[in-house]
């Protein structure tokens, strides 16, 4: 026997429920085109951007450990993310956001 349209429609639904599932926000705020790139550096790389600028962690801005960009990168408190944003004067601009618990 085939299914009815009632069950095709109940299982649509929960396909549906195990996609949005997957992600912690309904929106896919990474596939905006005016959100800038967001990328989490590495021990090393963190270190040279401190020593670089001749600061410490605590003097960075901070980026929230829930911020949706963020969500999918895996971060921790400590880290450091490197954002990319589009100008159309300077090209590419780089920013440097502290992760923290808020």
């Amino acid at each position: 026997m085939g299914k009815t349209k009632k069950q095709k429609k109940e299982k649509k639904k929960k396909q549906k429920q195990k996609k949005t599932k997957k992600s912690k926000f309904k929106v896919r705020v990474k596939k905006h085109v005016l959100v800038p790139v967001h990328k989490k550096l590495n021990d090393s790389e963190k270190k040279k951007i401190l020593e670089k600028y001749n600061i410490t962690f605590k003097e960075l801005p901070n980026i929230s450990i829930n911020d949706p960009m963020i969500y999918d990168l895996n971060v921790k408190e400590g880290d450091v993310i490197k954002i990319i944003r589009k100008s159309p004067t300077a090209g590419e601009i780089v920013f440097y956001r502290g992760v923290i618990n808020v």
